[in-house]
């Protein structure tokens, strides 16, 4: 039996640590369809020490998966409710359903979410219209238009920040931070008064927008900070954290 949520699992192939520049703990993921973007994330989720089960209805897609896989492989239908316990479901951290049909991700996806309450569940999509209607949902999903593994990463992973850019004296960057939804329905300008960092821009629904005084921060926002480097641990601490309680 897998341990919970919380708990540390390693394996074999690597100590914790950061996937593709990721910072995050040691916990167990679900992945759902093993084509060359599940194999990918199976071994980029299990060489930095986590535990990785990955479901696929054909036996032979396995084949994918490196040679020194030590994750579980469980054969059958990624939103069948016995499946997903097979594949320890009930102690995941995430789930990613990235098989090669819209409508076997999305409905995996709600069950995972909907049934075992697990809340972070990311979808690939194919139509970009429907990713973004499921999105609106509150289903994360990816269209295979703008589709990278890393992308698949950052909407899995415990909170944290990616950087996205630096200068060349390497002290100014810009990042992408994710933050505690204690702060949605806060001016972005607050974010900024507490952390001494600047919001660049916030990514709405696929959207780019550039903020003003009075931008709010949306469910499902995706915020882009520029900052000092020296700043960034402070920054991401601040964050990922709820805020502050005023009187």
């Amino acid at each position: 039996m897998l341990g919970p949520r919380t708990a540390a699992h390693t394996t074999a192939r690597g100590a914790p640590g950061e996937a593709d520049g990721i910072a995050c703990r040691t916990v167990h993921f679900v992945i759902m369809g093993c084509g060359r973007v599940g194999a990918t994330l199976a071994t980029s989720l299990e060489d930095n020490g986590h535990s990785v089960s990955v479901i696929d209805q054909n036996p032979e897609a396995f084949r994918r998966l490196d040679s020194e896989f030590g994750g579980n492989k469980v054969t059958g239908l990624g939103f069948d409710r016995d499946t997903l316990k097979q594949a320890g479901i009930e102690d995941a951290f995430a789930f990613a359903a990235v098989s090669d049909g819209d409508n076997s991700n999305i409905l995996a996806a709600r069950v995972v979410r909907e049934t075992f309450g697990i809340e972070n569940v990311v979808a690939r999509i194919y139509d970009p219209h429907r990713a973004e209607i499921y999105q609106r949902l509150g289903i994360p999903t990816v269209a295979t238009v703008r589709w990278t593994a890393h992308q698949v990463l950052r909407r899995l992973l415990p909170m944290g920040a990616t950087d996205e850019w630096r200068d060349a004296s390497g002290q100014i960057q810009l990042s992408q931070v994710d933050v505690h939804p204690g702060w949605v329905g806060r001016p972005l300008k607050t974010l900024e008064d507490a952390t001494g960092a600047r919001i660049a821009y916030v990514t709405r629904y696929g959207d780019g927008i550039l903020p003003t005084p009075t931008t709010v921060l949306q469910e499902n926002d995706t915020v882009h900070v520029l900052m000092r480097a020296d700043t960034s641990a402070l920054v991401e601490r601040l964050l990922t954290s709820a805020p502050a309680v005023t009187a």
